[in-house]
């Protein structure tokens, strides 16, 4: 896919005020490790990731989005009035109907024209959502549009911590290691057919692949553990999505170096998603990538799912790690397993 139309004109986030580290989690789960005579410390070791933000109990995800939306909204000075286009596009929603995005546009006061839809697809989804908006300016139908997500992953790092203290179990406790890697956070992209909005950034194209016979490597949702009760889940079986992850990421890699004609000694920098060092390093490496070229957050912030990358982009750039005239790339990946990878004229 390619893009003669498109700009980036704005990224902005928002984060909570709750920083978690990976030692109080260990220290939370050291019955667990005591009990199946596993040494602590491992989490941090086997992730790279020191610490990650929670949300406030009770918060909506709608309102991070809201917060997003009106810092990137403000940074373009841009009225509601002129967005065509809003996707809401996280994993974690206010309710399965009607769409988060509803609440998100009457907040904001969008016009009774604009077009409003959740999209989901794992660590995916603003990446999506981006493409569908892009779609749209290209064709004609919407000059400006905006993707928003916020991702939360409280409930379910308690939930899990519960059901491990109440009922140690080795497997139950391998499923769910990649479950406390996951942080919080929002994000807003901005995406327009006018090169003098903002700090404008070519779209430029980009290439999408994947491996749906590996849908079941990953799999967040609610089960029932007696009547009338349900719990949240997430499995992830992190060997098995690393492996067959990394060998879609090069299949893609080569799908986009074609369809952009690039070289690889053409890009300036790389923006991949975020979920630890073992996974960073596996990647960059497959793609014949110098880590140097790739902005980490993931120690930080851990992995935050559809929010990860468009964030981690926003803190480069806020950094100076992007610069103007840089040829970027957007590594993405998400279970189902699906990867897409954008290219950008910074």
């Amino acid at each position: 896919m390619r893009y003669q139309k498109v700009f980036v004109n704005a990224l902005a986030y928002a984060l909570p005020d709750e920083v978690v580290s990976t030692r109080a989690l260990e220290e939370a789960l050291q019955p667990v490790y005591s009990a199946l005579r596993i040494p602590s410390g491992q989490l941090e070791a086997l992730t790279g990731i020191r610490e990650r933000r929670w949300w406030p109990e009770g918060f909506r995800v709608s309102d991070g989005a809201l917060m997003a939306a009106r810092k990137a909204m403000h940074s373009l000075d841009l009225p509601a009035s002129s967005i065509d286009t809003l996707v809401y596009a996280g994993v974690c929603r206010d309710q399965h109907e009607p769409a988060t995005a509803c609440r998100v546009a009457s907040e904001l006061n969008l016009g009774d024209h604009a077009v409003l839809f959740d999209l989901s697809n794992a660590c995916l989804g603003v990446l999506n959502g981006m493409i569908e908006v892009a779609n749209r300016i290209e064709l004609g139908q919407a000059s400006i549009g905006m993707v928003v997500s916020c991702e939360s992953s409280r409930d379910i790092n308690l939930d899990t911590l519960r059901r491990l203290t109440q009922q140690p179990d080795l497997q139950d406790l391998k499923d769910n290691l990649a479950t406390f890697t996951g942080g919080s956070g929002a994000v807003a992209v901005v995406l327009s057919r006018y090169p003098d909005l903002g700090q404008a950034h070519r779209l430029l194209g980009g290439s999408i692949r994947n491996e749906h016979r590996y849908h079941d490597l990953c799999r967040w949702g609610l089960r029932r553990v007696r009547e009338h009760l349900m719990e949240q889940y997430l499995i992830t079986d992190a060997i098995q999505v690393m492996k067959h992850g990394v060998a879609l990421g090069l299949k893609t890699w080569q799908a986009f170096l074609e369809e952009l004609q690039w070289r690889p000694e053409q890009i300036a920098r790389v923006i991949s998603h975020q979920v630890g060092s073992a996974h960073r390093r596996t990647v960059l490496a497959s793609l014949g990538l110098h880590e140097s070229k790739d902005f980490a957050s993931f120690p930080n912030l851990g992995n935050i799912g559809t929010v990860s990358l468009p964030l981690t982009a926003a803190l480069a750039e806020e950094q100076g790690f992007l610069q103007a005239g840089d040829q970027v790339a957007w590594l993405g990946i998400g279970s189902g397993l699906n990867c897409m990878m954008l290219g950008l004229e910074w």
